[in-house]
């Protein structure tokens, strides 16, 4: 039972959640945000807020589930989902996702009532939307073609507002644009590899066209590129960060892009990211140069 409800919570996608903690990173390596961004305190609460959206999103993972079951039973892959599969009920699933839901908000409640400050109170009511886009997303938003997978980038947008507003940052707008276009270009290659391999398991994936979805996937990874290069010359980064040098780092972001799309293009199983982004090793290398070019050039901006 113990391996039934690690996979039914999908806990191997909480790593989706790490988008949270991007507004504690990059305060970290802000020079006038560095030294309360790395305080107990402002690590302790972005922590806290990246476990309250695992919880709150394994509860929709939940009701997704039971809402996709017999679609579900039609996917190679997604038929040994516990539910699609009948090792857990119906019933049991539901009450799951309640207490799931409850607990994930718990946090950003309790922050309100300990420092109701305005950020604090932002932060909560970002992950309340977040949940409603996901009682949206559940209801009927899933079945329309390149709208599902918006919605989907959307989430993954308040995932990050959620994480500044709770550490107070202040964040670049243009972050946030990446994080959309980012995660746009993961859910359309999942989209591709879905398309090939099971095309009747999703209502959305009979709107999608395969040459119009090639053309998609391409788009949003030259838009990611596009706005992280722009997010690194803008006249804000430049002086906050006392450098241009910031614009190098697009080469391993370039990379990084450029493998995932390689996979998905080769027919590789991109249906999960969360496995692609924790198994592939030239993913992992891309992501250590981007950490270790961008500590060097911050490091030596500073001194």
């Amino acid at each position: 039972m113990l391996k039934t409800w690690f996979d039914a919570v999908r806990v191997p996608q909480w790593t989706k959640n790490g988008v949270v903690l991007l507004a504690w990173f990059f305060a970290a390596a802000d020079p006038a945000q560095r030294a309360v961004a790395l305080s107990f305190r402002a690590a302790a609460l972005a922590a806290l807020m990246a476990a309250s959206f695992c919880l709150v999103s394994s509860s929709f993972y939940l009701l997704n589930d039971v809402s996709d079951a017999d679609a579900d039973r039609l996917h190679p892959v997604k038929r040994f989902r516990p539910v699609a599969s009948g090792a857990l009920s119906i019933v049991s699933a539901i009450r799951a996702a309640l207490l799931l839901f409850a607990s994930g908000i718990a946090f950003p409640a309790a922050l309100i009532g300990v420092s109701p400050t305005r950020q604090h109170v932002y932060a909560f009511f970002t992950i309340l939307g977040y949940s409603a886009l996901q009682c949206l997303y559940s209801g009927f938003l899933k079945r329309f073609a390149y709208v599902d997978v918006a919605v989907i980038s959307a989430g993954f947008v308040l995932r990050a507002v959620a994480g500044a507003a709770v550490l107070e940052a202040r964040v670049s707008p243009w972050l946030y644009a990446c994080t959309f276009c980012l995660s746009l270009f993961i859910a359309l290659c999942k989209r591709r590899h879905e398309k090939a391999v099971a095309a009747v398991s999703r209502a959305a994936l009979g709107g999608y066209r395969r040459s119009a979805l090639d053309a998609a996937v391409l788009v949003s990874a030259a838009a990611t590129l596009a706005v992280y290069a722009a997010y690194t010359l803008s006249p804000d980064t430049v002086e906050r960060y006392g450098t241009r040098a910031l614009c190098f780092t697009a080469v391993p972001v370039a990379a990084g892009l450029a493998r995932y799309a390689h996979l998905a293009f080769r027919g590789e199983d991109v249906g999960r990211p969360e496995r692609v982004l924790l198994t592939d090793r030239l993913l992992w290398c891309v992501l250590a140069l981007y950490c270790a070019s961008a500590a060097a050039i911050v490091a030596a901006a500073g001194r």
